[in-house]
């Protein structure tokens, strides 16, 4: 179950969220350390980690699913963020070069489907980076943030399932070893507790990312329902793709 967008977006104005995203953001930079030329797609409620790559890739979009909602985006400047179904990407098949999916795949009810058209959309080369809760972290467990909402995953099934879907696991790795406390103190820490689990503790990672190339042997076509479009929040954030 999705969480709500409101929800989503208060959370990364408290100080927990703010460290949360300064985390997983390193982490994203690391395996996508230039996007120059690259069009990207935000999936879920990615926009706090797609703001770096405005101005270096060539297009960066938020897609948010209708049981989520959406929420203009970016705050200044043109919208780019829409709202979908899930199960049909409003974009034309091999369109994009990389999709980041946070907030997306732990609660989506139509996972394959879902998964199934990501690979449709992503061009040949194309990669997807997918941001889950650790079924093994503590922060899957508390339901005060949204990693503890939906269906957490292990490494080991979250690669499983990529491959299922036509999917090559390339890099994985974990963010968030840090506790979800609230307190200033604790939140002072968090860089350290960041060097520590990487290094001693990266079982227990609170979120997993995993980049996966787009495997290019031929698949089943799958059908998919025909519905009323989902618009935009604003005219003209779809234009060119």
């Amino acid at each position: 179950m999705y969480s709500d967008v409101v929800d989503l977006r208060d959370f990364y104005t408290t100080a927990l969220g703010q460290v949360a995203r300064r985390m997983i953001r390193a982490r994203i930079r690391e395996i996508w350390p230039d996007l120059h030329g690259r069009r990207l797609v935000g999936l879920g409620y990615a926009a706090p980690y797609l703001r770096p790559f405005v101005g270096e890739a060539e297009r960066v979009m938020a897609m948010m699913p209708a049981m989520q909602g959406v929420l203009p985006w970016p705050r200044d400047g043109r919208n780019v963020a829409a709202l979908i179904d899930e199960a049909e990407i409003p974009l034309q098949d091999a369109s994009v070069d990389r999709v980041l999916m946070v907030h997306s795949l732990e609660c989506s009810e139509q996972v394959r489907l879902l998964l199934k058209e990501v690979w449709r959309v992503l061009d040949s080369g194309g990669r997807a980076l997918i941001v889950v809760p650790n079924r093994a972290g503590i922060w899957a467990r508390l339901d005060w943030t949204p990693f503890g909402m939906g269906h957490p995953y292990s490494p080991a099934q979250l690669a499983r399932l990529l491959r299922e879907e036509m999917f090559i696991p390339v890099t994985t790795t974990g963010a968030l070893f840090m506790p979800p406390v609230r307190l200033r103190m604790g939140l002072g820490s968090s860089f350290a507790w960041e060097r520590l689990g990487e290094r001693w503790f990266a079982h227990f990672a609170g979120v997993i990312l995993i980049e996966a190339s787009k495997e290019l042997y031929m698949r089943p076509a799958h059908k998919r329902k025909r519905s009323a479009a989902y618009l935009p929040v604003t005219q003209g954030a779809l234009s060119g793709l």
